[in-house]
């Protein structure tokens, strides 16, 4: 299909565009936000969106689209910025995409739309990912948290459930109930989000935007159901034979946390990153005592990995009052897969870096609580399968560092509550469930997406891989109402 081409907005002659400095983005002091649970990101100002919308050349084949897994039609809704209709702006990107002040945020733009847009071949790329935050943030102050009003067709008298709440179920909502059918997204815990909630701080996701988030999908017509477990309060059969659902999405996610299988795991201060960060940020574990959900507050943390989210706990851990907070990884920087942004933030906030280090061991005192780290130093090998070079311990190099807290964050694996209550449910060896292209499971009418078929990914990932299911799920729907008609 050929994407019409609008009427160009921006009247900015094309040889200035491309002199047009990337705008900036007003962040909070370093010194002063780590001591504070605020968004760093301050959000672009109007002036600086035009501005920086201005330095899109409007490609004529726009591959930034090719780089965005929900296909926004981003050459448009920045052309709109260039007319000053933020609004519509808004609209535009949530013909495809339910959650543009989320994504806005904490998607890599920089390896995915940003990465592929011409002008970033000679210049920084149009910061397509601060313009749509921008929009976001401007629709939720200025058009009551929503934006024009959705048409909703007639219903369709058929039901979708949706087991979990995180980017990839929130993305088959939106899209299904467009179509007509009724949505009910069924979450385990007391907060809608999944990942989105119990993952990600309050100072880079506000609590208060993924609510609005989710507000905008309620007043469209989604139910939600928090408190519920698939698979203990009620089963997917349960759901379908007793409730009346024509199809399930599992949109679980990959939340069961992963150790190194080290001596001292169990030790007293020792935590997976999933349960520091939840206790952190689902539970208020940074506002105690006024919220009774206590963490400690190290001297001394460490953070084992070099990913996203180990950039969250060890920014975590500061702004909890350590004294010293430490990202130790097993191999160099360059092969981090953390984002640079996050990795230049927690640098700035003070975080130190202990690159080719691996701990062995944890060492306790007498009441069990860790106050050691047995290290070993590394040297980079060969690339291994995941194309990065491969660490190798060197030997000789063992150490110990004094330390009062330890946080795991070397991966998540799949829940593994489905497969034992479903067992028709094919999984692969690592527990995830086995789905094709469009989200198809072995089970009849059961669809799955997001981290729980890929295992841990992003956000928009998870997004992309929903919106699929849901144009399956769709088509899956029409079929059964043609057959029995």
């Amino acid at each position: 299909m050929i994407r019409e081409k609008p009427q160009s907005f921006n009247t900015v002659a094309l040889k200035e565009r491309l002199t047009i400095p990337r705008q900036s983005m007003p962040e909070q002091d370093p010194f002063i936000r780590s001591t504070n649970f605020f968004e760093v990101n301050l959000g672009l100002t109007p002036e600086q969106a035009v501005i920086e919308a201005q330095r899109c050349i409007e490609c004529k084949k726009p591959t930034c689209m090719d780089g965005c897994p929900v296909n926004i039609k981003i050459p448009d809704f920045i052309q709109l910025i260039c007319k000053k209709d933020f609004l519509g702006a808004a609209e535009k990107i949530m013909e495809d995409n339910s959650l543009p002040a989320v994504c806005g945020r904490v998607c890599p733009q920089e390896t995915q739309c940003e990465e592929v847009c011409l002008v970033g071949k000679r210049f920084e790329p149009v910061a397509i990912g601060r313009l749509e935050r921008f929009v976001a943030d401007y629709a939720m102050e200025n058009g009551n948290g929503s934006v024009k009003e959705t048409q909703i067709p007639q219903p369709s008298g058929q039901k979708v459930a949706i087991v979990g709440s995180g980017p990839a179920g929130l993305a088959v909502a939106s899209d299904l109930i467009k179509e007509g059918h009724e949505v009910t997204v069924f979450e385990a815990l007391h907060e809608f989000g999944g990942v989105l909630v119990y993952g990600i701080p309050e100072f880079r996701l506000p609590k208060t935007i993924l609510r609005q988030e989710v507000a905008n999908l309620e007043a469209k017509g989604v139910k939600f159901i928090k408190n519920f477990i698939v698979g203990r309060t009620m089963t997917i059969q349960e759901l379908m034979e007793e409730e009346g659902y024509d199809s399930v999405f599992l949109g679980l996610g990959a939340g069961l946390p992963r150790f190194m299988n080290i001596p001292g795991e169990n030790l007293n201060g020792v935590y997976s990153a999933n349960e520091f960060l939840t206790r952190s940020n689902l539970m208020r574990g940074y506002e105690f005592p006024e919220w009774d959900t206590p963490l400690y507050r190290a001297k001394h943390a460490i953070i084992v990995g070099g990913g996203n989210t180990a950039m969250d706990a060890v920014r975590t851990a500061k702004r909890l009052g350590a004294e010293k907070a430490s990202i130790v990884y097993r191999r160099s920087e360059e092969e981090m897969p953390a984002r640079n942004e996050e990795i230049h933030h927690a640098k700035e906030e003070g975080v130190e870096f202990l690159n080719l280090v691996n701990p062995i061991e944890f060492i306790g005192d007498d009441q069990g609580n860790v106050v050691a780290a047995k290290c070993l130093r590394m040297e980079l090998g060969e690339p291994d399968d995941s194309g990065r070079r491969r660490p190798i311990p060197m030997e000789g190099s063992e150490f110990i560092m004094v330390v009062d807290m330890v946080v795991i964050a070397v991966g998540n694996g799949s829940n593994p509550l489905i497969s034992q209550t479903n067992p028709e449910i094919e999984t692969n060896k690592w527990g995830n469930i086995v789905a094709d292209a469009d989200g198809r499971t072995s089970m009849d009418a059961v669809f799955a997406g997001g981290d729980i078929v890929s295992g841990g990914a992003t956000v928009i990932l998870a997004m992309g891989a929903g919106r699929k299911s849901a144009a399956a799920i769709n088509e899956y729907l029409k079929s059964k109402v043609g057959s029995s008609a």
